[in-house]
């Protein structure tokens, strides 16, 4: 982005926007909300006098701290970026301490270094985002869920239920309301999707997929906005910590190939998950992983290889718009 002359960064809390201007220097604070974005934006245009459309915005994603920020300039059609906070902080090399106005001059700072690289931020349909926010709320209730029901279990094992009796029926009944509320989740998750023409569509094809499920459908769809925020699959395999990579160095290091350890790892959770069960009820995948075992290649190999296998179809099924069809059953 050649024709950017200003790079504005801004350090978001919860209360607070910290904004520094890379080239003109200045620096102030504001409130999070939004007649403080409305002062912020009077406040750049009193310092510089270019046209919106040479100036960039960069922040991290902080989530609902951020929303507000997002939705006032896609809005007003402003330029912004939104980072990843790891991204900053590994570009700017080695720092020393933490300060609010000091993270806001780092941001502004790295964003006039990548302003020409940066792609800038498509704000998700309202749809996707309804779907982001449920599913997170869902995972959220099904790890208390499990937390109740592995607690309960340990002490009806061990503990007295006659004279424990209180203990347990509260549980219960907590363990019961989060089924309901899940439950709910889901099928206001089932409603939206199928709200929504393009979704619906989208995740059809995914479940056409033996080895993907719902979970893990409404997952990838949410995950890659739509399929439209990753290239390629491999650049999600990447995201999601399954893509192999090697670790070499002219004569002396030789490490194995694997995988990174920055991940997303509910992904990689969920991609698991469907490689089991691809494992389990997919004959052509069941077939591809007895074979390397019994060539003798490693088991958590053969797992990861079915990962991504099943990743690059469920890419490969959005881009063609078509189910994937099962080519094992027609061979002779």
């Amino acid at each position: 982005m050649e024709k950017i002359r200003e790079v504005v960064g801004i350090d978001i809390s919860k209360l607070t926007l910290d904004v520094c201007l890379h080239r003109n220097g200045g620096s102030f604070r504001t409130s999070n909300d939004y007649c403080g974005i409305e002062d912020l934006i009077n406040r750049i245009f009193s310092q510089v006098e270019i046209p919106k459309e040479e100036i960039l915005f960069v922040f991290e994603h902080t989530g609902l701290y951020s929303s507000t920020l997002i939705e006032f300039l896609h809005k007003e059609k402003y330029l912004f970026h939104v980072a990843s906070g790891l991204q900053i902080k590994r570009s700017l090399g080695i720092t020393r301490g933490k300060e609010d106005k000091a993270d806001a001059k780092r941001i502004a700072r790295y964003g006039y270094r990548m302003k020409e690289e940066i792609e800038l931020y498509d704000k998700p349909s309202n749809s996707l985002a309804r779907l982001k926010r449920l599913l997170s709320l869902r995972k959220k209730l099904v790890g208390q869920r499990a937390g109740y029901i592995s607690t309960i279990g340990e002490q009806k094992r061990i503990l007295d239920s006659d004279q424990e009796m209180l203990l347990f029926t509260s549980q219960e009944q907590i363990i019961s309301t989060l089924n309901e509320q899940i439950s709910l989740i889901e099928k206001e998750i089932e409603k939206i999707i199928k709200e929504d023409q393009e979704l619906y569509s989208q995740y059809r094809l995914l479940l056409s997929i033996k080895g993907i499920g719902g979970v893990t459908a409404q997952y990838l769809i949410v995950q890659t906005a739509g399929f439209t925020a990753f290239k390629t699959w491999r650049k999600f395999a990447s995201y999601c910590g399954i893509a192999p990579f090697p670790h070499q160095s002219g004569t002396s290091i030789r490490g194995k190939t694997k995988v990174s350890r920055l991940a997303q790892k509910e992904g990689k959770t969920l991609l698991s998950l469907c490689a089991t069960t691809a494992i389990q009820y997919n004959p052509e995948i069941k077939t591809f992983y007895e074979r390397r075992v019994q060539m003798g290649k490693n088991k958590m190999s053969t797992i990861n290889i079915i990962r991504n296998k099943l990743l690059a179809r469920a890419f490969a099924v959005i881009k063609r718009g078509t189910p994937y069809v099962n080519t094992m059953k027609f061979a002779s």
